[in-house]
């Protein structure tokens, strides 16, 4: 159960380091560069309700195996999350919707990403 724990700890700051990677150069954004790339253990529906719990407005699709979200306006999403299952987890990719506005604001949603995925 110590080295259970041990590991868990020491693979935490990898997860936030990658779901608070740095923001694409100005311009990519908006052409379906994601802004935040990575793993987690946890399943994609369960990555889906915690972020569902956190953020706001947010609208969940599913298209096969993958689960959409878009987080914003229903018609002008600031944000589109895509959790796609894997054998050890679910990928989670975060673009910039076309809409200009930055609600939640991205610190905060990097944040829950961040904590969703751990």
């Amino acid at each position: 159960m110590k080295t259970l724990t041990q590991r868990l700890l020491a693979a935490t700051p990898l997860a936030l380091i990658a779901a608070c990677g740095s923001t694409p150069p100005s311009g990519t954004a908006s052409n379906g560069e994601p802004m935040i790339y990575a793993s987690s253990a946890r399943s994609a529906s369960s990555v889906a309700s915690c972020l569902e719990g956190r953020l706001p407005r947010v609208h969940t699709s599913r298209d096969g195996n993958t689960t959409e979200l878009s987080v914003g306006s229903r018609t002008d999403a600031s944000y589109f999350v895509t959790l796609t299952p894997n054998g050890h987890g679910s990928v989670i990719r975060v673009t910039h919707g076309a809409s200009a506005s930055n609600d939640p604001p991205e610190e905060e949603l990097r944040f829950d990403v961040a904590r969703c995925t751990t």
